[in-house]
């Protein structure tokens, strides 16, 4: 019989291996010494004690989903339980109940992280109905909304699943907000192709009226007439771009028609107002000498000639029309200005006033002198000061309506 500390052969070949609850035989062994059985039991057992090596390794260093590793488990302690072997299998049986702890363990960690995850899908996938429902509500940019409609999907597909009810009930509410949307655009493009229709059948009436007045003559009425078409034209609104482009080109083409016919005859009469302009010219040249006014009454008299000179040259072209007669109305201006300061400074009412100012003022600094000359003879310092203050004022308001008063002179 030949023992090791962990199993013996017997006499008779049997092979044993020692465990807690006894010994129990693993084998025979016949040809051969019995340290070679040994041997090749021990080898048995080196072959499980490498498995129950390579698990505890992808336990700990890998993401074995916990499942797979309690499966493994089971199938390896089976193995050691009835394994044909010789060794610690004990000790192999400890280490596989240290990683059933372990798994269980990790099978938490991994139901906690799976929960935070479902959690935080739903989180997700909530924001992603809530915005879905507000834009099938709300948006009015549909091609903006159509687009985010579809990334929200997207997104969806790549979130997290979650609880079967929940996420059944989620994804029936992001359909119905996309149908809802959906409906909301037709329908909002089927009134705009009403809108549009009226807004074609408006210009086209424009257009009409345009095309009537392109060959007038009545060039004021028409051009004021024109400008009315615009006012109407840009109130209808838009027609779909065919359209609009088809008949805004009929109405400014029926409009370029009778301004282009307006211009080529006020060109041809502006020409043939030139001889009119170079007149009136020379006469605003003459009328500027007119400045500055010294006599206002001759310097009307001399610009009446000037403007009935004026209108007997006539008429004079459009462009040279704002600046001429602006020039004659400012020289206008300033004898004008000149004429009412000429009757302020002849006016006997105030004349009058401003004689009486000056009177009561040189009364009032007469009154003071004497206030000042008592109050300095009797020491009253502080009524000589006032009195001071107020002589100086009124001497300078005397100055101010002197030189008013002269003006009259």
């Amino acid at each position: 019989m030949s023992t090791d500390p962990w199993g013996r052969v017997d006499d008779d070949g049997t092979v044993y291996v020692r465990t807690a609850e006894g010994e129990r035989a693993v084998g025979s062994w016949q040809a051969g010494e019995p340290e070679e059985a040994l041997a090749y039991f021990h080898r048995k057992f080196d072959e499980l004690a490498g498995q129950v090596t390579l698990l505890e390794q992808r336990v700990r260093g890998t993401d074995l989903p916990p499942a797979q590793a309690e499966a493994t488990i089971v199938k390896l302690r089976e193995a050691i339980v009835d394994a044909h072997a010789v060794g610690d299998l004990d000790g192999l049986l400890g280490r596989l109940n240290s990683l059933t702890e372990l798994v269980s363990q990790r099978r938490e960690e991994v139901k906690a992280a799976r929960d935070l995850a479902r959690a935080e899908a739903r989180g997700v996938k909530e924001r992603i109905v809530a915005e879905a429902e507000r834009i099938a509500d709300d948006t009015t940019h549909w091609k903006t909304g159509g687009e985010r409609l579809r990334q929200l999907v997207e997104e969806w597909k790549a979130a997290e699943r979650i609880d079967r009810v929940t996420e059944a009930a989620l994804w029936k509410r992001l359909s119905a907000a996309r149908t809802a949307f959906a409906k909301r655009r037709k329908a909002y493009f089927a009134g705009l192709d009403e809108q549009r229709e009226g807004v074609r059948s408006a210009k086209e009436r424009i257009v009409v009226e345009a095309e009537a007045l392109a060959s007038s003559t009545d060039w004021g009425a028409t051009a004021s007439a024109y400008r009315e078409l615009m006012q109407q034209w840009k109130a209808a609104g838009r027609a779909s771009r065919e359209v609009e482009d088809e008949l805004w080109s009929r109405f400014k083409g029926a409009q370029d028609q009778f301004f282009q016919a307006r211009s080529a005859v006020f060109a041809e009469r502006d020409a043939s107002l030139a001889a009119n302009a170079e007149v009136k010219e020379q006469l605003l040249t003459e009328a500027e000498k007119i400045l500055p006014v010294s006599d206002a009454r001759a310097a009307r008299n001399a610009l009446r000639g000037l403007l009935e000179r004026w209108e007997e040259a006539g008429p004079v072209p459009r462009e040279q029309r704002d600046r001429l007669e602006g020039g004659l109305r400012r020289i206008d201006e300033a004898v004008r200005k000149a004429e009412e300061a000429e009757w302020k400074r002849s006016n006997p009412e105030a004349r009058a006033r401003a004689q009486n100012t000056v009177d009561q003022l040189r009364k009032s600094i007469g009154q003071l002198e004497t206030r000042l000359a008592k109050a300095q003879a009797a020491g009253r310092d502080k009524e000589a000061k006032d009195a001071e203050e107020a002589l100086t004022a009124r001497r300078s308001w005397l100055e101010e309506a002197e030189r008013t008063l002269a003006e009259f002179s």
